[in-house]
C-alpha cells in the first residue's frame, strides 16, 4: 500500500461506493473510543454505520478508555491491531479537540485502515508500520448531515468508515498530507556513567499490570543474569518469570515479557500499579547486571 494505486491489493473496488446499497457489506469495523456504555453515544455511532453499510460486521475494541486519555487509547489500538484481518477499518475516538481545527483523517498502514481526529491517536500505528498513508477528510458528501461540533465519532468518523467498508477509497474522501500529528513513543536510554538504562511506564492496564517501554529486543529473556534488577516506585525488583503464577514471591513484584511485546511489571493477584501508587510515565530504570551487552541499547 505504499505505492500503487492506493487498496490495489487490499480492497476490492466497488462501483457503487453510494450509501443505502442493497450489497452485502465487505469489511469489519472496529470502535475504541472514550465513550463509556452509559450513554447514547456508542449506540449511535453503530446505528450511523450499519445504516451506510448493512451488515457490516462491528467489534467493540474498548469504550472505557479514560476521558480525553490519548496516550492510553493509542496504546491500546497498537497492541490489537495487527490481530484483526487484513482491510479492517479501525475507528478510534479520543478527541478532545472535537470542533477546533485539529483535522479528521483517515490512515492506511499495514493493511488496515484508521479513521479518526488527527491528535496522535495512530501513533503506535505510525510507529511499527513502514507504508503509511494519511488522508485529510474534506469531502463532506460522505459526512452526516448536519455535522455537530460536538460528535464527529458519529457525524464524521462513523460514516467515512461505512463508505470504505462499501469499497470507497481514502483518496476520494480526502486529500494526501504528510504532516500528521504523531507524538513520541519514548525510548528507553543509557544512562552514564552508571550504566543503567532509564525507561517509562506507557500504559497501566485494567489489572494493575504496569507496561514499560523495555522490549525485548532491549533485554533479552534469556540473557537476565542474577544480577539483573528494574528499580521501581523506590522497589528492586529481581524477579523475572514468564507466566504470573511463577512469581516464587507472590507478596512482590516481578518483570515479565507481557502479550504487547513490552516488558511489564506485576503482582500476583493484585495491583502492582496501586501496590506502589504507579502513574504512567513514571520513570523505570534497568541495571542489566554483568552482561549489559544483552541490553539492546
Amino acid at each position: 500500500m505504499g505505492s500503487g494505486e492506493w487498496g490495489k491489493d487490499a480492497i476490492p473496488h466497488s462501483p457503487l461506493p453510494i450509501p443505502y446499497s442493497p450489497l452485502p457489506a465487505l469489511f469489519m469495523i472496529t470502535l475504541l473510543t472514550d465513550f463509556g456504555l452509559s450513554d447514547y453515544f456508542v449506540a449511535a455511532v453503530k446505528g450511523v454505520i450499519l445504516t451506510i453499510s448493512p451488515g457490516t460486521q462491528i467489534v467493540d475494541i474498548t469504550h472505557n478508555v479514560a476521558a480525553q486519555d490519548l496516550q492510553s487509547a493509542a496504546f491500546i489500538l497498537g497492541a490489537c491491531y495487527q490481530n484483526f484481518p487484513v482491510g479492517t477499518i479501525h475507528v478510534a475516538v479520543v478527541d478532545p479537540g472535537v470542533g477546533s481545527s485539529r483535522r479528521a483523517i483517515v490512515a492506511g498502514a499495514g493493511g488496515h485502515f484508521f479513521v479518526g481526529p488527527d491528535n496522535g491517536i495512530f501513533s503506535f500505528v505510525y510507529a511499527r508500520e513502514t507504508d503509511v498513508r494519511v488522508f485529510h477528510l474534506t469531502r463532506d458528501r460522505y459526512f452526516r448531515n448536519p455535522v455537530s461540533q460536538t460528535f464527529h465519532g458519529r457525524d464524521v468518523f462513523a460514516p467515512v468508515a461505512a463508505h470504505l467498508a462499501r469499497s470507497l477509497k481514502p483518496e476520494e474522501i480526502g486529500e494526501e498530507i504528510g504532516d500528521y500529528v504523531r507524538f513520541e513513543i519514548p525510548r528507553p536510554r543509557l544512562v552514564e556513567p552508571q550504566g543503567v538504562i532509564e525507561g517509562r511506564i506507557i500504559h497501566i492496564d485494567h489489572f494493575g499490570n504496569c507496561v514499560t517501554n523495555f522490549t525485548e529486543a532491549d533485554l533479552k529473556p534469556d540473557g537476565i543474569m542474577p544480577s539483573t534488577r528494574f528499580y521501581f516506585g523506590g522497589r528492586e525488583i529481581r524477579q523475572f518469570g514468564t507466566f504470573f503464577a511463577g512469581a516464587m514471591n507472590r507478596a512482590d513484584l516481578f518483570a515479565y515479557p507481557g502479550s504487547a511485546g513490552f516488558w511489564e511489571i506485576a503482582l500476583w493477584c493484585g495491583s502492582a500499579a496501586k501496590f506502589i501508587n504507579a502513574r504512567c510515565g513514571d520513570e523505570i530504570t534497568l541495571d542489566c547486571g554483568l552482561r549489559i551487552a544483552d541490553c539492546g541499547l
